[in-house]
């Protein structure tokens, strides 16, 4: 073969088809069928799509509170710890403990918290969470939560995954490519984020190995909703519509050659935006709704202004057909003043988090829209001292084992309560549920069946949950 004619094949496809005489063509064809990458280029990628059976959700509003909040702070109160205050634990209980910062040895830390009964249910909830206590009949909180991992990354990872290793697909990504989305003007899996930002980052809302259309797509709250969605100077809607025509000419006909859907996702992506230059304005301009709803929100108050805007807009997202909205709030990581710290991150959300529940019931979503609230998993009974001659530095460590997350609207039956860990609040002793089992009822509330949502990659075919996971049968109504 000559330099010359060596130049001219441009692709490692025409170097297969000259040498190969087609053979090679069809094994790349083969390879990539297997891996889900070829095939016919749906106009819409994200075009609504039938489940498995009846739904009882439309979609899901992910309150993700990154750091683990501390259970028995919060949802599961100890009086036990009371009398152990400034003990060690006995020996009986420190077996297989996993710890990432303590010993075993360290001081029981007893909660300062006042816990009150709410609603018919009599659910218990802290002094610290007024506003979501008011929704006790509403929510099914689940205190027998548990998690293999108890660093950040990998807990993070397994919550949003259903596996502790990069490169997964998130929960949010799977629904909608189960699914697909209701609207053709915003994405179909949003995320919003507030405080110092999630130890996973993007991994918490990537589409990993399926088509990069489900991704989660970051929104901003304030300013563009997305960094240069905007035209620049000079660029009317006019100009940019002949570009995108040009650029999906020149993507189709790089489509049409390799086979890879990846550039369908491409350029269904640019299409996306263009429409959305028009939608997401709207989606952030607030002043069509009423004051008392702004207020309930607390979109006017500093403290509770980032998260209040974030569930509103979240509202506003599945109101407009968004499948799956995830609000992502950092950080719960509290090794240290734990008192101040947890009250401080109870004050910028709580309130919101309440008025979310109340105007998705309002308005008749609730039943419609699943609402998740936790972390990855949750903190020690024992304290956590960085500086001992301070006992208001005290902190509390990781702990994968009995922490506490809620569910609440499509398809769950509130108003109970779900597991039971020790008086202690070290073990689980009632219905331990795997982090693998809340993924599979969240998908099940959404029509879809964990075990068939499949999607071939490297030889096997994954699914959300891995290789576990059963539906919560008691948390459905």
């Amino acid at each position: 073969m000559t330099v010359g004619h060596f130049n001219a094949i441009q692709t490692r496809r025409d170097f297969l088809d000259r040498c190969l005489g087609g053979l090679g063509v069809a094994s790349i064809a083969h390879l990539m069928a297997a891996e889900g990458r070829t095939g016919a280029v749906q106009a819409n990628p994200l075009a609504p799509r039938d489940p498995h059976f009846a739904p009882r959700a439309k979609n899901v509003i992910f309150l993700f509170q990154a750091g683990a909040p501390s259970q028995m702070d919060l949802f599961d109160p100890k009086p036990t710890l009371q009398k152990w205050h400034g003990k060690s634990l006995p020996p009986s209980k420190t077996k297989d403990l996993k710890l990432a910062f303590i010993k075993p040895t360290a001081s029981i830390f007893a909660s300062p918290r006042k816990f009150q009964q709410y609603g018919k249910s009599g659910l218990e909830f802290s002094d610290l969470l007024p506003y979501t206590a008011e929704a006790a009949d509403d929510i099914c909180m689940i205190r027998s939560m548990h998690s293999e991992a108890f660093n950040h990354h990998p807990g993070q990872l397994l919550l949003m995954t259903g596996a502790p290793l990069v490169g997964r697909p998130t929960v949010g990504a799977w629904t909608t490519y189960g699914l697909g989305s209701e609207s053709s003007d915003l994405p179909g899996f949003v995320v919003l984020s507030s405080g110092r930002g999630t130890s996973g980052g993007s991994s918490n809302w990537s589409s990993g190995f399926l088509p990069s259309t489900h991704q989660g797509v970051v929104f901003r709250s304030t300013g563009d909703p997305i960094l240069y969605l905007s035209n620049p100077e000079g660029v009317d809607r006019q100009l940019q519509r002949s570009t995108l025509d040009a650029l999906r000419d020149l993507n189709e006909e790089h489509r049409h050659r390799t086979g890879d859907l990846e550039i369908a996702s491409r350029i269904a992506s640019y299409e996306l935006a263009f429409r959305m230059q028009t939608a997401a304005p709207d989606l952030l301009n607030f002043s069509e709704e009423p004051t008392h709803i702004l207020d309930s929100y607390g979109i006017e108050n500093e403290t509770t202004r980032q998260y209040g805007t974030n569930c509103l807009l979240a509202r506003r997202m599945v109101e407009r057909g968004v499948r799956f909205v995830m609000l992502a709030h950092a950080s719960w990581d509290d090794h240290t003043e734990i008192n101040s710290k947890l009250k401080e991150n109870c004050d910028k959300t709580d309130k919101p988090v309440g008025a979310l529940l109340k105007d998705l019931k309002q308005r008749g979503l609730l039943d419609e829209t699943l609402v998740v609230w936790g972390g990855e998993f949750g903190r020690t009974p024992m304290a956590e001292m960085r500086r001992p001659d301070d006992a208001d530095n005290a902190g509390r460590d990781h702990h994968p084992d009995g922490y506490t997350m809620w569910l609440a609207g499509g398809g769950i039956r509130g108003g109970q309560t779900i597991g039971k860990t020790d008086d202690f609040g070290l073990s689980i002793v009632e219905d331990p549920i795997h982090i693998n089992d809340l993924q599979a009822t969240i998908l099940h509330c959404l029509g879809l069946d964990h075990t068939r949502l499949t999607y071939r990659h490297m030889g096997r075919d994954f699914r959300l949950t891995d290789v576990g996971g059963k539906v919560i049968e008691q948390a459905l109504a």
